[in-house]
């Protein structure tokens, strides 16, 4: 398998697996997605809110958007897990399109990255994509490892890349398109 294609699947895994963890952490009781835990961030709800604007900042990056930090300007966190939800999935199919339209001369191709301080410092966008794809994977085991202390179950989240596991979620995988 080439890169390009592990990219690819790794966009329609992250797709696949939001969508679980977010149908899991949407059926939470009332004061469980804000409720304090011991975590890297202090909540399901700050976790989350976090991997979408670091999935935003990336996405501009590889998209040549130009916003880069200010990405971060005025972040209200989405209060309700619902409507992070929606707008969850809505950037997880952008960088699924992203990954779909790219070209195996793209993953070298470097792009401005801003960093603050530090400058704009260019970077490959495969590399960006392997480091988004290892953020998200990360802060989605916390969300699991604290879904464990609530009324819901944590989700299956490692049944994707393999002829089996398609198989095994044939349903969803289908619902969503991959």
């Amino acid at each position: 398998m080439q890169l390009l294609d592990h990219l690819r699947r790794m966009a329609g895994n992250n797709l696949w697996s939001n969508d679980r963890l977010y149908r899991a952490v949407t059926a939470l009781k009332p004061g469980e997605f804000e409720a304090e835990r011991a975590s890297f961030f202090p909540s399901i709800k700050a976790t989350l809110n976090h991997v979408l604007s670091v999935d935003l900042y990336y996405l501009d990056m590889v998209e040549e958007g130009g916003v880069g930090l200010a990405v971060f300007d005025g972040w209200a966190d989405f209060e309700m897990p619902d409507r992070l939800a929606a707008v969850q999935a809505e950037t997880d199919r952008r960088l699924l399109s992203f990954c779909e339209g790219l070209t195996k001369s793209d993953l070298d191709r470097r792009v401005p990255t801003d960093r603050g301080d530090d400058g704009i410092i260019p970077e490959r966008i495969g590399d960006l994509l392997a480091h988004l794809f290892l953020h998200q994977i990360h802060h989605r085991g916390q969300v699991h490892a604290m879904l464990s202390d609530t009324s819901v179950k944590p989700p299956q989240l490692d049944e994707f890349l393999l002829d089996y596991d398609i198989k095994l979620r044939k349903k969803e995988v289908e619902r969503l398109g991959l």
